[in-house]
């Protein structure tokens, strides 16, 4: 049972090898796959990016104030998940980590409507210490809401986290290509990170052992 469950998933991650890879990726293969086989993915990713042009209706973070906030948030999560970025008045590092990645993503995901306004202006009296906060609206109402980024990596939060939390969200899918493409980018340079120290210390043991020869001349 262990070697068919080996078997088959080599042969699923060999039929799906090319997800994840966009077009200039799959142009990079023409001398090493089918040609039929690579067309067929060339088309699927064609109609993917026509979708998601079509769909494309933000790619920009909306600034939102307090009597705009129902309409440009609640009513507008009718149509869709809509993610407030709740900012520091007085402005914090994890804040102004979460605004550039929240610039990032409303690019990428021209489909999903971001949103910023500052903590305080959109609850009163609301501490600049659980800043950023995340809110999320689907369907007029919050249905996720993380405050600071203490769970997401503090200052190191990635896009990778916050494809993470939209995938959750149902505001993309898991088999997105744009979060596919990330995952997997991070998971060469993971694996070259590995392949990096294994050199590194194969090459310390090299070194250490040649120091031990050279002790035994001496003593020699």
């Amino acid at each position: 049972m262990i070697e068919e469950a080996i078997l088959e998933g080599r042969r699923l991650a060999h039929e799906n090898r090319l997800e994840g890879k966009d077009l200039d990726d799959l142009d990079e293969l023409e001398d090493v796959e089918d040609e039929a086989f690579l067309e067929q993915y060339r088309q699927r990713r064609m109609q993917e990016i026509s979708a998601l042009q079509k769909k494309s209706v933000h790619g920009r973070v909306y600034p939102v104030s307090k009597p705009d906030y129902s309409r440009e948030v609640t009513d507008a999560s009718q149509n869709g998940p809509v993610l407030v970025n709740l900012t520091a008045t007085g402005g914090n590092v994890e804040s102004r980590v979460l605004s550039t990645l929240w610039r990032q993503a409303a690019e990428e995901y021209g489909e999903v409507k971001f949103c910023e306004i500052a903590g305080a202006q959109a609850i009163e009296g609301y501490p600049d210490v659980n800043c950023p906060t995340i809110l999320v609206y689907d369907k007029g109402q919050i249905v996720k809401q993380i405050v600071t980024l203490m769970t997401l990596g503090g200052v190191r939060m990635s896009m990778l986290d916050l494809d993470k939390i939209l995938v959750e969200v149902g505001a993309v899918k898991d088999n997105d290509m744009r979060v596919l493409k990330r995952r997997r980018a991070a998971e060469d340079a993971e694996e070259e990170r590995h392949m990096s120290r294994g050199i590194r210390s194969t090459s310390d043991r090299l070194k250490g052992d040649g120091d031990d020869d050279d002790d035994d001349d001496d003593w020699d």
